[in-house]
Formats: structure tokens, sequence, C-alpha cells
């Protein structure tokens, strides 16, 4: 008699828990949107002003980056001109699927390098429910140990980023989950000596803080695409430590388990939140607590459109109001890297 697998947990098209511990990510929702899914290989020639490398940095845990080089000439009135800041990028998924070679995230970051214009490092984060929490906060700190390596002129040699790159403006953003990391990598980042190189901001774009209770505006906004109360519950119940809940700090980093903010050695950020996102409650929740602990907040809101609306390309492409929101989204962000 053939064993059959059986499902034990299932979210929505996105992932599949068998009971032998395998994990099935293919893609099993509309097929229309699986474009947005698919792996886009590195190219080291300029494609529409951009070049990608992926670049393993830890040759034991095969902890690697995607570099995204951007086409530009040198600004001969400024000193240090040609060097151009370094965004660390953690992408979303929930902590449990995307991968930083997605398309979605090509399409946006490729355009962020060009418009800053910035390098984006890019990291390839392990993934729950194999590498549960802290594992993507371990790896983004990794990924900026790493670039402070190649700051001290320690380590292997990147071409891209220390003949290009200026260590001394070193910014983290994350989408969704990624934002979560921001804050935790952020944190950890202000516990160590990073010298010479230095941590200029922080930039949760629709970050993951939410609480074990309900909030309004995940009671009361229409669910998106990119994100549904079922996937909030189920991957964190995957990703974060076994037993805890959404109050604990890596999902609630402004409630009652988490170290408080004042405590917390941070560099100005920048928190970007979607008007009609479900998690808007919370993470706004996050902004009053980070203004109360005198930290350097500043918020980006955009009207009329939900969690992670700028990864969706199909209504980039077809939504004049989300293509704005899009572009207005990258202004601010730009804006923020200009002055740090």
């Amino acid at each position: 008699m053939v064993y059959q697998k059986k499902i034990v947990e299932e979210v929505s098209g996105w992932l599949r828990i068998f009971d032998d511990g395998w994990v099935d990510r293919t893609w099993t929702g509309p097929p229309e949107v699986k474009f947005m899914a698919e792996p886009v290989p590195p190219h080291e020639e300029f494609i529409e002003g951009v070049a990608i490398r992926d670049v393993t940095i830890d040759e034991n845990s095969g902890l690697s980056v995607r570099i995204y080089l951007p086409q530009h000439e040198p600004d001969h009135h400024t000193d240090n001109s040609d060097k151009l800041p370094l965004i660390v990028h953690f992408h979303g998924g929930g902590f449990c699927i995307s991968q930083a070679d997605w398309y979605m995230y090509y399409y946006i970051y490729s355009r962020l390098a060009r418009s800053a214009p910035a390098i984006v490092v890019s990291v390839y984060l392990r993934l729950a429910p194999e590498h549960r929490l802290p594992a993507a906060i371990d790896d983004g700190f990794s990924a900026l140990m790493w670039l402070r390596a190649l700051a001290q002129g320690q380590g292997s040699y990147e071409p891209w980023l220390n003949n290009h790159g200026d260590f001394n403006r070193v910014f983290l953003i994350g989408d969704s989950s990624g934002g979560n990391l921001v804050h935790h990598v952020a944190a950890r980042a202000g516990q160590v000596d990073l010298s010479p190189m230095r941590l200029a901001g922080g930039i949760p774009v629709h970050p993951g803080f939410v609480r074990s209770e309900r909030s309004k505006s995940e009671m009361e906004q229409p669910e998106s695409p990119f994100l549904t109360l079922d996937m909030v519950d189920r991957f964190l119940k995957l990703a974060l430590p076994k037993g805890c809940t959404k109050d604990h700090p890596f999902t609630c980093p402004m409630g009652y388990a988490a170290p408080p903010l004042d405590s917390l050695n941070l560099p100005p950020f920048l928190l970007c939140v979607a008007e009609a996102d479900l998690i808007r409650d919370t993470e706004m929740e996050y902004y009053e607590a980070m203004k109360k602990a005198n930290k350097d907040v500043e918020l980006l809101i955009n009207p009329g459109v939900g969690h992670s609306f700028y990864l969706n390309k199909i209504a980039v492409d077809m939504d004049p109001h989300t293509a704005a929101q899009t572009t207005g989204l990258l202004e601010g962000i730009v804006e923020f890297i200009k002055k740090h």
C-alpha cells in the first residue's frame, strides 16, 4: 500500500505543509498572478539601467544576497561624488514565503535603485516553518555585518560595493514582514560598533506589526490579495517561536513584552503605511509609541491603497491610482534617503 502524504496546514494558494514535514510553496492561486512570484535570473550587464548579481556572503551557512547596481553618472559638484548609498532590503512574505529574486521585488527595487540612485542589497532570508524566527533576523544582521567587514577592508572584496558604495550611508528597507526585520536588525545593530560603516536610516514599509487581539482595521478593512486575516494568523503561527502569540516582540515591538523603545539605539526611521491596510491600526500604534519614546520617525501614508499595493504589478500597470501612489511612495523613500 502506497502511503499518501496528508496536508496538515495550508495557507491559501501560497503554502502547504505535509505530515512528514515537507513544505510545498508551489503557487496554486490564480495563474495570471504567478509571474510576480517567478525568479528573475541575475544579469551583470545593464538592463534598463540596472545590473544584478547574486553573491554568497557566508560559505558555511550559504547565506546570499542579490545586488542591484544602477548605471549612474558621477556628480562632480560633491565630494565622494561617485559613491552611492547602500540599501539593505528584506523581502516580505510573512516570514514563510517568497524569495529575494522574485519578479515583484525585482521590478520595484530595480526602480528604486535607478531613481535614488542607490545600490540595493537584497537578502535571501531563511523561511519558516523550517527556520522559525529569529532566523530571518539573524540573516538580516549577518548581511549588515558582511557590509561592515567590506567597509573595514576585511573579508572578501566585492567590487560593486567596494568601488561604488558609500558605507557611511547604509539604509535598511523591508516590505511587510521584512519591515519587522528593519526594526529588529536596526535594534541589534544599535548595540554594536558599526564603524567605519554608518546605519543612516530604516524604512519599514507596511510592517507586520500586530497584536494577538484584533484591531479595528483588521475587522473593518477589506482583505487584499497580498494580505488576508488568514495569512496574518497562519503565517505568524508558523514563523513565531513555538507556543508564542502575536504579542511576541518580533511581531509587536510596541507591546508590553518588548524591550522599551526608548532603550533602543535606532537610526531615523521612515514608516510607510497604506491607508486601507488591514494592519494599519497596529502600525500606527508603533508610530505613536516611537514618537512617545522620542525616536526620530517620519510617517508616509498612501491613501486609498492596501497592503503591499506597490508590489502588485498588475494593479500598478492597470490602475492609475495604484500607479500614482507607487510613484509617491518611491519619491518619499528617495527623499528620506537623500536627507540622511
